[in-house]
């Protein structure tokens, strides 16, 4: 099917899908997202992949193949999953070996929920994964965002020798002074409800607008049913996702990444939102003051959500820092 088509069609049904018709159909909004994920797999050119092993499965898609150039690993944030970088994978070349992956409890990846999140733990699967497809068989390029960024930043100070490069989008896990608005606002919906009832994004409308309106920068009507359709399509694991985010919020986790900051040798670009009330863009400096050969990107007009409102400059600033480290590497070798 032609994708100016597909296009179409998906301009249609959003504009079809008003707040009231959503209200009365529930099930719309993520029929349409799954729809619009279908497409985008397919206009990427992504394979749809899985790594099993010792009862567990990691779900991912990967682009390209390996090669003499450092691959990229992209980790997503918390209850997202891999779908997330479709959109910034289309500025990339299609030679350049990419992956994507399920992180642990999320998308496909095997829930287990007697299973430690914290960062640490999760650090651990996601090196699993990687010594499972062999990604580590030379330096790679390691890139987070919020959660994922946390565990990237882990990553790359508990297996420095794996890491060539790496990108950190708002990543979770530092000091800040004063608890942030979501994180206040998160606390009293986990901790108001009924444990049997628990849900990170509430069933309650205006509970969940108030979330998305944090989250996003510019909350329009197309940006925020984008939004849901991720956080619908997770509701049937709601119990994973309290107790994720109680393991990575918990006091052993919750500043790991921090703590760990100077450990970080690979040189690092950092990227936030100047408009992020989930992560203040405050730990942008935080970063580049502790990692050495760091180099430091605000974007305007931009939230939380990196590569949902502003997919393009994301992807540019990604591809022009891979293609620097790159090609100083490769100046290297020929002197």
């Amino acid at each position: 099917m032609d994708f100016t088509v597909i296009k179409t069609i998906i301009r249609i049904a959003l504009n079809i899908v008003s707040t009231s018709f959503i209200t009365k159909y529930d099930n719309l909004p993520s029929m349409i997202f799954r729809f619009m994920i279908w497409c985008k797999r397919l206009k990427r050119h992504v394979i749809l992949e899985h790594a099993d092993q010792e009862d567990y499965s990691f779900s991912y898609f990967s682009r390209g193949k390996p090669g003499p150039q450092p691959s990229i690993l992209m980790l997503h944030g918390f209850s997202f999953n891999k779908d997330i970088w479709l959109d910034t994978l289309e500025l990339f070349p299609h030679d350049l070996h990419v992956v994507c992956v399920d992180m642990p409890g999320h998308g496909d990846t095997t829930r287990l929920l007697q299973e430690s999140y914290t960062a640490t733990a999760q650090t651990r699967r996601i090196h699993q994964f990687v010594e499972w497809i062999g990604l580590n068989k030379s330096p790679f390029h390691l890139v987070g965002m919020s959660m994922g960024g946390m565990v990237a930043g882990l990553y790359a100070a508990e297996y420095p020798s794996e890491i060539c490069a790496l990108s950190l989008l708002c990543p979770a896990g530092l000091r800040y002074p004063t608890e942030s608005e979501f994180f206040v606002f998160l606390k009293e919906l986990v901790f108001s409800k009924d444990p049997s009832d628990s849900t990170i994004v509430s069933v309650d409308e205006k509970e969940g607008e108030k979330l998305l309106q944090i989250c996003l920068y510019d909350p329009s009507f197309i940006k925020t049913q984008l939004v849901k359709g991720y956080l619908d399509d997770r509701r049937p694991h709601k119990m994973f996702f309290v107790n994720c985010f109680l393991d990575v919020s918990s006091a052993r986790s919750r500043y790991s990444f921090h703590d760990n900051l100077r450990k970080i040798k690979a040189p690092t670009q950092i990227i936030w939102g100047k408009h992020d009330k989930v992560f203040d863009s405050s730990g942008a400096d935080i970063l580049a003051t502790t990692i050495p050969n760091s180099q430091e990107h605000l974007l305007e007009k931009c939230g939380h959500l990196i590569v949902l409102e502003r997919p393009r400059k994301s992807a540019q600033l990604l591809l022009k820092f891979y293609n620097s480290f790159r090609d100083l590497a490769e100046n290297k070798k020929v002197a």
